[in-house]
């Protein structure tokens, strides 16, 4: 095991699966602590588990990034816990099915529900948690999409405001030393995006790529550990393109 990350602390929302879990691996693999935060438990157990099968560390706690009360309550555990915390990664997010599909005729109920977990929830948690970040003098890992660069659904619409989010922030940290910048994935290849997308779909999305092969979660987590590494500690507020040159950056529409 490397040990890059040794004696320091990675919070990843989102870690039950995914990205979010590929994320995990990453820097447990590198020696860092794990703390997990998902809506969905069992996920985050096995995670964990897998955390602790490359030799790492993790703690796993329930969270509903549309409740502001659920992110106080998960920033107070954290807090409580841990002096420092030198990443937050917000991975949690909405991204399939009608989010993904829908425009117009969603209602305000549903934009701000979208909202609330895409975009607003990310900037609270980050709030909450600028102390333990700014001893750490830390690092923000926001997750964008390339739909952010063509809005033309709710999912992308979400993103695209998270970008803004995400200069917005690298300012307003920026006092403390902490630095933000958020990752915009292209279509990669994990059990929840190839289950949302049809077959010729996907082979049409793919084909805009000038790397002709299909991204992995890992592709995603590798840059991840490269922007919190020393190497990668002159990047500030940037939303970075993981995507393989995508020419077009549509997304399932």
């Amino acid at each position: 095991m490397a040990d890059r990350f040794s004696g320091k602390t990675v919070l990843v929302t989102g870690g039950a699966a995914g990205l979010g879990r590929a994320y995990a691996l990453a820097f447990g693999r590198e020696g860092a602590h794990l703390i997990l935060a998902d809506i969905n438990e069992d996920g985050m157990i096995e995670t964990r588990a897998l955390v602790e099968g490359v030799g790492g560390s993790a703690e796993c706690h329930r969270v509903d990034m549309s409740s502001e009360a659920d992110i106080n309550a998960l920033a107070g555990k954290v807090l409580g816990g841990h002096e420092r915390l030198d990443v937050l990664i917000n991975n949690a997010g909405l991204h399939l099915g009608e989010i993904a599909r829908g425009f117009f005729g969603l209602g305000q109920a549903k934009w701000q529900y979208f909202f609330a977990v895409n975009t607003i929830g990310p900037m609270l948690l980050a709030e909450a948690l600028r102390p333990a970040l700014a001893k750490a003098t830390g690092l923000i890992i926001n997750k964008s999409s390339m739909a952010s660069y063509n809005p033309a659904t709710a999912y992308g619409i979400t993103k695209a405001s998270l970008n803004v989010f995400t200069h917005a922030m690298a300012l307003q940290f920026g006092s403390d030393g902490i630095r933000c910048v958020a990752i915009a994935p292209g279509l990669m290849e994990t059990e929840a995006a190839r289950g949302g997308v049809q077959d010729d779909n996907w082979e049409r999305l793919k084909g805009m790529q000038m790397v002709k092969r299909q991204g992995t979660a890992e592709d995603i987590a590798n840059l991840g550990l490269f922007l919190a590494s020393d190497e990668g500690s002159f990047i500030n507020n940037e939303v970075i393109l993981c995507d393989g040159g995508n020419q077009m950056r549509g997304f399932r529409i």
